[in-house]
């Protein structure tokens, strides 16, 4: 599943709830990230750091770079622990680091972002970072970027989320049961067909993902026997429901414009002794009979 996740590049949208949150699943992709010799730059603004590099090993750590701006994002403190020209700068300034191989980035989170930043700016910083592979005005270094970013999905519009959408070259939903997750792939592919995977898996203490099987409907948990279901219909002025009795009549019933056999029958062929009826006409001076012109009487 990680692998697929991370094969296409560009910009990943990792799509949390408030029931499933995407922080561990973010920390897999970026502990397999790792593993590939990847340099990985994390721009932190949820946790602190020792929060964030808590659960990776010394190898993880050694290959991770933390832009910290969660203790003083908007340097109120004149610490200098705040990042110089803002977050908006901090990932241009990622993207003309010194690095020459693959690059990933991890927004940790990508709504603390977009809540801060304006839209435009933010989707054209995070299309110059992905689609064109490049640095802005310096095409001489060209590297590989791969950016995951966490999002909060609840927490945006629909137009903010579909202008991260039409950018993001894959999209991870993350939902499921009860007893375990779910992840909805969609591949966008350019020139492509999307295309669509399902994975259910389970996330271990050392980030590492357990992919397990489909759950069946009968290992889905039941709603309990013990709470009464109300009755919506119960306090209706009128019955919605036929006993058997009422069924039977409604069958046995002859609506008046259906045409049954036994009416057709009784119309079609008279009985003896029934009365039948003739019909007399008698022509005047100005019914046209001539069957040659019978507009003569139209004086055309």
């Amino acid at each position: 599943m990680l692998d697929s996740v991370l094969a296409l590049g560009g910009l990943v949208l990792l799509r949390d709830s408030v029931e499933w949150e995407g922080r561990g699943l973010l920390k897999a992709l970026i502990k397999k990230s790792a593993h590939r010799g990847e340099q990985i730059h994390v721009l932190g603004c949820e946790v602190s750091e020792e929060e964030f590099r808590e659960g990776f090993d010394s190898g993880i750590n050694n290959r991770l770079v933390y832009h910290d701006l969660f203790q003083d994002p908007l340097n109120w403190l004149k610490t200098g622990a705040a990042l110089p020209g803002g977050p908006l700068e901090a990932l241009n300034a990622l993207c003309r680091g010194p690095d020459r191989g693959p690059l990933t980035i991890a927004l940790d989170s990508l709504s603390w972002l977009a809540l801060h930043l304006p839209c435009t700016a933010l989707c054209q910083t995070l299309h110059a970072l992905c689609h064109q592979n490049s640095c802005p005005g310096d095409s001489s270094q060209v590297k590989v970027v791969r950016v995951l970013g966490l999002l909060h999905e609840e927490l945006h519009g629909p137009g903010l989320l579909g202008a991260l959408g039409s950018l993001a070259q894959t999209q991870v939903t993350l939902g499921g049961t009860v007893v375990q997750a779910s992840a909805h792939i969609l591949f966008q592919k350019p020139r492509q067909r999307p295309t669509h995977q399902t994975y259910w898996f389970s996330i271990l203490s050392d980030f590492s993902l357990d992919l397990q099987e489909r759950p069946h409907l009968e290992s889905l948990p039941c709603p309990d026997s013990h709470t009464s279901s109300v009755d919506p219909m119960s306090h209706l002025t009128f019955n919605l429901r036929l006993s058997k009795k009422e069924k039977e009549a409604r069958d046995s019933l002859i609506l008046p414009f259906q045409f049954s056999s036994e009416k057709q029958q009784a119309l079609l062929h008279t009985g003896p002794g029934q009365a039948t009826s003739h019909i007399f006409y008698e022509p005047d001076v100005y019914d046209d009979l001539d069957q040659e012109d019978p507009d003569d009487d139209l004086d055309i």
